[in-house]
């Protein structure tokens, strides 16, 4: 599942010269989280206000949101998501920078996507990606196979394909499958069969 599938569409944007109090009443207004702050020009960084900044660095300081500019509480840069990105990477570029919402931009502002959509919209319930890993591991072995058979143990192909089965046991273990004691390109060379375990 990609980022762009799970995404909010309905997206506020709000100019950095804007007040906070400005800000507050389309947040209300739209009934959103977060805006994101339009760039200046061509070569400028969108930029992300949220309701935490509000209330972490206006209300808690008691300043008066008639006075404070969204520039002086905003992200800038944000961390941005590609459309195309699987929802498990933006799920870990999240954890790995704090961020809860991020928006979605290819080129041109697309969308916005929050830990919300990967909860209440993702498909990682039904879909474990160790299944999916272990279901690609088992086509590329099977391909890995037919190109040696065709092509030669030695052949430049064979050891392409054999690498994305490495790649592909490497990553299956990250998910949690037991290390097997031999690599299936191990099994092959041996003439021994590649037996998953989950």
């Amino acid at each position: 599942m990609r980022a762009k599938q799970i995404m909010t569409q309905d997206v506020a944007t709000i100019r950095g010269s804007a007040t906070v109090a400005e800000a507050v009443k389309l947040l209300r207004l739209k009934e959103l989280r977060a805006l994101i702050v339009e760039p200046r020009h061509s070569g400028d960084a969108y930029g992300i206000v949220t309701e935490t900044d509000i209330v972490s660095k206006v209300v808690a300081y008691g300043k008066d949101p008639e006075r404070m500019h969204v520039y002086e509480i905003m992200s800038k840069p944000c961390v941005v998501v590609n459309p195309d990105l699987d929802v498990e990477y933006v799920a870990r570029l999240f954890a790995n920078t704090g961020v809860w919402r991020a928006p979605v931009i290819q080129g041109e502002l697309l969308g916005i996507i929050s830990v919300t959509d990967i909860i209440t919209k993702g498909d990682f319930v039904e879909k474990p990606k160790l299944k999916f890993v272990q279901k690609e591991l088992h086509k590329a072995i099977s391909n890995a196979r037919s190109i040696t058979a065709n092509y030669g143990a030695d052949s430049k192909r064979a050891d392409e394909a054999w690498e994305l089965v490495d790649e592909l046991e490497a990553e299956a273990g990250y998910y949690g499958a037991p290390k097997p004691e031999k690599t299936a390109r191990q099994l092959f060379s041996e003439g021994r069969e590649y037996v998953s375990v989950g």
